[in-house]
């Protein structure tokens, strides 16, 4: 039986943590156990998917070393199965490896790596915008887009503009049209989850499933500022389903009009789409190693 061949695509600025050491650590936890591999670091925006192209018939599997965004450039030239893809989360929030129940230790992941199942997943295109876990719109993608343009990283800095951005954001008016009804909401935010959280265990769907063809169109209204912790502890707590702020529509073809020219929240990334949302669904197109 052949070896299996394991490449790593790095993003060394992802989640702000240091992988000068992931060569070393991926060499001590792989080599006794005769895995052949490969490491190569990112340079540039978008290089990841790059190398993921030009690269996948040398190897078996396909290891994204960094955050959603990552995962995101990878996985969408991974679709029809073409190779596998395993993840080490070194992101801020790592919400797909939190879905997966991968472990968010890189050495554990790492050390784990080869005793991983093959799970086939969906994903998802929104106006032609691939994404593997969440896409969004409204104050969602308002927060996606400040986050890209922050100095910091992490929790911190991502609850830090939540708050400075959310007293003057206004709901919005949206006709949805999900599996051929018609849905006329006022919403703060929507959000197409493929896996059930944005990162940091912020379950915004609980119950979604990555592999059922379907995404949960989750229509959120603003709540006061009085009804915002609970609504907060709910969305932590996996009981954001029993919300009254949160509408869960499940469906397989999307399309939304948000009235004026905007942006979505692609995995974390923030994305130029217009006014008129279409989306894809993609059913058990990807290959994803996990637990």
């Amino acid at each position: 039986m052949s070896r299996k061949r394991y490449l790593f695509i790095v993003n060394p600025i992802s989640g702000g943590k240091s992988k000068s050491h992931l060569k070393a650590t991926i060499q001590e936890k792989l080599h006794p156990k005769g895995i052949d591999f490969e490491v190569i670091y990112t340079e540039f925006p978008l290089h990841a998917g790059k190398i993921a192209q030009d690269r996948m018939d040398d190897f078996d599997v396909i290891v994204a070393v960094g955050g959603d965004g990552t995962i995101n450039d990878i996985a969408a030239k991974l679709g029809n199965k073409k190779s596998a893809l395993a993840i080490v989360p070194m992101g801020s929030g790592n919400g797909l490896a939190r879905h997966l129940n991968i472990s968010l230790s890189p050495e554990k992941a790492i050390s784990s790596i080869d005793q991983l199942k093959l799970k086939e997943i969906d994903s998802a295109l929104l106006n032609g915008h691939f994404f593997v876990s969440i896409a969004g719109i409204g104050f969602d993608s308002l927060i996606a887009a400040e986050f890209e343009k922050a100095a910091g990283r992490g929790f911190v800095t991502y609850a830090r503009l939540v708050i400075r951005e959310y007293f003057n954001y206004k709901e919005k008016n949206y006709s949805l049209n999900l599996d051929g009804k018609t849905h006329e909401r006022k919403a703060f935010m929507i959000i197409f989850a493929n896996s059930n959280q944005f990162g940091y265990n912020t379950r915004i769907a609980p119950e979604a499933d990555i592999s059922d063809s379907l995404l949960d169109v989750c229509i959120v209204r603003k709540p006061s500022l009085l009804a915002l912790p609970y609504l907060l502890w709910q969305v932590w707590t996996g009981k954001a389903n029993r919300s009254k702020q949160i509408e869960i529509i499940r469906a397989q073809k999307i399309s939304v009009n948000q009235g004026s020219h905007s942006f979505a929240n692609i995995d974390g990334e923030s994305v130029e789409v217009g006014n008129q949302i279409d989306i894809q669904v993609k059913n058990k197109d990807l290959l994803v190693m996990a637990p």
